[in-house]
């Protein structure tokens, strides 16, 4: 099966590629978050170390760029890999730049407005494709990546 033959999965039909998915998204969040906070440090002495005074900024700025580009190169995040996740579109494909810009642009504002971020958990725990809120929007998923022999 190809990469352009996946549609996405029946959550009762084939359960297992949403078992698991909103706490393995938790551990690759905080993994997310680490790496991003460890690129704006990098970055750091690059802005003579002025970026000090607006690390908060500096780390969302890293951290947003990051996403888009793990997103649009690999469907995943390296947060996402190494807990076996990967993020699919409504058709079942792969993200590209677009949809990856859309998905971090919706998961950025998700994390802004704590109510957005309170309704967005609330729908991965309780929606049968442990979708959150700009998933919903998006219509994509983040499913258990397949198995590769």
């Amino acid at each position: 099966m190809s990469d352009r033959d996946f549609t996405l999965p029946d959550p009762d039909i084939q359960p297992e590629f949403y078992a698991d998915v909103p706490t393995k998204r938790l551990v690759a969040f905080v993994i997310d978050t680490v790496i991003s906070i460890l690129i704006a440090i990098a970055v750091l002495p690059f802005t003579a170390f002025i970026g000090i005074f607006f690390f908060a900024f500096l780390v969302s700025s890293a951290g947003f760029v990051y996403r888009v580009v793990t997103l649009a190169t690999g469907s995943a995040t390296w947060g996402m890999r190494l807990v076996s996740l990967e993020m699919r579109d409504r058709a079942g494909q792969r993200f590209d730049l677009g949809s990856a810009f859309l998905h971090t642009v919706g998961f950025y504002v998700s994390c802004a407005v704590f109510p957005l971020q309170l309704i967005s958990v609330v729908l991965m725990l309780t929606t049968a494709r442990a979708q959150g809120l700009s998933d919903h929007v998006m219509g994509s998923v983040a499913i258990n990546r397949r198995a590769r022999f």
